[in-house]
């Protein structure tokens, strides 16, 4: 067990250097990615259909990849089931990329079911286990705003497809970026874990 514990602390110790050797690199990184967060944030529109396109190419590179994969493998249980999900991968990928705002509504739809289905999940686990966790009310509290933002995005859908993908991701850069600058300046500022530290296992 102790040496378990010692050796994901030299995990630790070996990223930490790591990030604190190239920091600026990471620092570069999280600026611009805080910089592409504001911009979508200010024109989340915009954002909105790169994110909608983006989604369409993505599903139909994957199901061309998983297509190619079947026909390539040796005969194996399931093989039509997973040709059946590689083609659906495909034709939504088309159509995402073909017909951009009605992929857009469509989208939205889902990330508003994914909110409300995450909001229960989270408020059901913060109320059954608050015995048990310390933070069940920081839990609770992110389920609620969860259905907040669902009920949000449903009550002015579909009029909301124009602007909520573009701003939930521009927000989810920025708060990466920020992470990220954060972590490069916090490891620059630390020592370097001496060698008889990294030794010791």
């Amino acid at each position: 067990m102790t040496t378990a514990h010692s050796r994901l602390e030299d995990v630790g110790h070996d990223l930490r250097d790591a990030i604190r050797r190239h920091w600026i690199l990471f620092l570069i990184q999280g600026l611009i990615m805080i910089a592409l967060g504001l911009a979508a944030v200010g024109e989340p529109m915009v954002a909105t259909l790169a994110v909608e396109k983006f989604a369409g190419w993505l599903f139909l590179l994957s199901g061309l990849v998983a297509l190619a994969g079947v026909f390539t493998a040796d005969r194996m249980r399931g093989l039509w089931w997973q040709v059946i999900n590689a083609l659906l991968a495909i034709v939504i990928g088309v159509y995402l990329i073909r017909r951009p705002l009605a992929g857009i509504v469509t989208l939205t739809l889902a990330v508003a079911a994914f909110f409300g289905a995450q909001g229960v999940v989270q408020i059901v686990t913060a109320i059954g286990h608050r015995g048990v966790l310390k933070s069940w009310g920081w839990l609770l509290l992110g389920g609620v705003v969860n259905l907040i933002l669902a009920a949000i995005i449903l009550s002015g859908w579909p009029g909301t497809a124009s602007w909520v993908l573009g701003l939930l991701f521009g927000i989810n850069l920025f708060m990466w970026g920020l992470a990220l600058v954060m972590t490069a300046l916090a490891c620059r500022a630390t020592p370097e874990a001496p060698p008889a530290m990294k030794a010791t296992a």
